[in-house]
């Protein structure tokens, strides 16, 4: 079997013949590329897919079409606002590159400031749109009235094309109505905003909630197989709480739409996962990519497992600690083979993978290291 076959087995709960072994090489990629470091084997590769089919792995991905320079997320979707428009200035600051996002609303402007430092090959949020919410509310509402988006699905076939029988790509478009905040204004003023303003604020979350769906639908009737909301389920900034009151209605239609067109509903996990397991399964999630293992986690995958059900698909189980802590083939080989032992029970719901990103400081060796566990053991 390929690896389009492989994971549209795991997508369907069969049994597989192998691990699937789908790693996120995004950020690395890029850095040791902009910076000169890749390695002579990987000399003539352009992109992180070129990467990936050189080492014959396979392709869950949702970061195979997105511009990391730019974005976190994104590259299907176009945003667009109603009467209205969006501009950004691109401006560099020695080998940084700074964006100025402005968006224009008939009651006013609101802008966000983010920089990619060059360094560490990483955006960051430099000014979040909404930083006064107190005088902000009015241009607020009008932008989240305004606001809605456009999917193109060529984007998205041509870059099916390129995997082609490697895999699928992930339509990583989506976010949840707390997410929302979070990307607005930062989730420390985000609690202050739900506290002071709660039904304002959940009444701004159900706008987004109504505009993320429609996106959904749009997806879900072109025919994209797998999408995902990429909002970091950490549940630091996503308590059960708050996820049962503001992002449930959201999870739970969106799993609706995508069940109803044979598709499949993931949403992007970092950090501690343990207390919204069961919660999110319960909405009818298809599954969570990257669960990382203690420290950076706080469940093992076995446990993560057993906690969700029969159903539940769960993709990770590398994370940055695990390049940092594992220096020689002989720890790495070690590593995969106990893992595979303790998820080969759950094999036909677990994609070995990054519990988010691999670091830019990871080495090619460790990297070859883990494809060869793999080839070993899987």
């Amino acid at each position: 079997m390929n690896g389009k076959q492989l994971v549209t087995s795991i997508l369907k709960r069969e049994n597989v013949e192998r691990m699937v072994y789908a790693p996120n090489y995004w950020q690395w990629f890029s850095h040791t590329s902009q910076h000169g470091k890749l390695p002579a084997e990987l000399a003539h590769c352009k992109t992180q897919m070129d990467m990936i089919k050189q080492l014959g792995l396979d392709v869950f991905s949702r970061n195979s079409y997105c511009d990391q320079n730019r974005r976190w997320f994104g590259g299907l979707a176009d945003e667009m606002i109603t009467d209205g428009s969006v501009t950004v200035q691109e401006q560099k600051e020695g080998h940084d590159l700074v964006f100025t996002r402005t968006y224009h609303t008939r009651k006013g402007d609101l802008q966000e400031r983010q920089r990619y430092v060059w360094e560490e090959s990483t955006l960051v949020q430099e000014k979040f749109l909404i930083d006064d919410y107190a005088r902000q509310l009015p241009l607020l509402e009008e932008l989240l009235q305004a606001r809605h988006w456009q999917y193109h699905h060529e984007r998205y076939l041509r870059e099916q094309d390129i995997i082609a029988d490697d895999g699928i790509v992930v339509a990583g478009e989506l976010h949840s109505p707390l997410k929302m905040l979070h990307l607005l204004m930062g989730p420390v003023e985000t609690v202050y905003f739900i506290t002071d303003h709660p039904e304002l604020a959940e009444a701004f979350m159900k706008q987004n909630e109504k505009t993320q769906l429609d996106l959904v639908r749009q997806m879900a009737d072109a025919g994209v197989s797998v999408m995902m909301a990429m909002d970091n389920l950490d549940t630091m900034f996503h308590p059960p709480a708050y996820v049962d009151q503001y992002c449930a209605s959201f999870y739970e239609q969106a799993s609706s739409i995508c069940h109803e067109h044979d598709a499949a509903f993931f949403i992007h996990a970092c950090g501690q996962q343990k207390d919204n397991l069961k919660l999110i399964s319960s909405y009818g999630v298809d599954g969570l990519e990257g669960v990382a293992y203690p420290p950076l986690g706080d469940v093992e995958l076995d446990q993560a497992m057993r906690l969700t059900g029969d159903r539940f698909i769960i993709t990770g189980g590398i994370s940055a600690m695990e390049f940092e802590g594992l220096h020689e083939k002989a720890e790495i080989f070690q590593y995969v083979k106990k893992l595979f032992e303790q998820m080969k029970p759950y094999a036909n719901r677990f994609m070995f993978s990054a519990s988010c990103n691999t670091p830019i400081n990871a080495s090619w060796d460790a990297i070859r290291w883990f494809k060869d566990a793999w080839l070993e053991y899987g």
